[in-house]
């Protein structure tokens, strides 16, 4: 099964400059519990923006480049048959997102209450995809956030 996780503001806007656009302890937290002892799926600038594999995890990397070294690397084509034997959380960033949006069955979607300026990456559209929304929690800002922010969770 193909799940999607992702925080996004409330324009859709997921990264700027290569990074998040944001400090959301609360988000890390969560993204920890759901791709915990999961595989998670990455572009190249995704993994170059975390500078190591998540513990925990096993780490694959989809590039057009010469494959890295150090981590693993798949195909579209192996990372779908990967997702028909097990759960496989994509993580971004946004072409992975669009790649396999036709596919996914699940998103965890974290809306930040902001609207980043200059945005350069955004989440897929996922309006008329076939989506639901089975849990919605909106959560105040912790100690170590910058916003307010809404966990959801849709599937189709």
């Amino acid at each position: 099964m193909l799940t999607m996780i992702y925080a996004c503001d409330e324009n859709g806007a997921i990264g700027k400059d290569g990074d998040l656009p944001w400090r959301q302890s609360s988000d890390l937290k969560h993204f920890k519990l759901k791709t915990l002892n999961k595989t998670i799926v990455m572009g190249r600038k995704t993994w170059d923006s975390l500078g190591r594999p998540l513990p925990n995890r096993r780490n694959v990397v989809m590039t057009r480049q010469e494959p890295l070294q150090g981590v693993e690397c798949m195909s579209y084509e192996e990372v779908m048959a990967l997702s028909e034997e097990e759960e496989v959380v994509i993580i971004g960033g946004g072409e992975i997102y669009a790649l396999f949006l036709e596919e996914t069955k699940e998103i965890h979607r974290t809306i930040v209450h902001t609207m980043v300026e200059d945005a350069d990456t955004y989440a897929p559209d996922i309006e008329d995809s076939g989506f639901y929304l089975i849990a919605e929690r909106r959560a105040p800002a912790g100690e170590k956030d910058e916003h307010e922010m809404t966990f959801q969770h849709l599937i189709r």
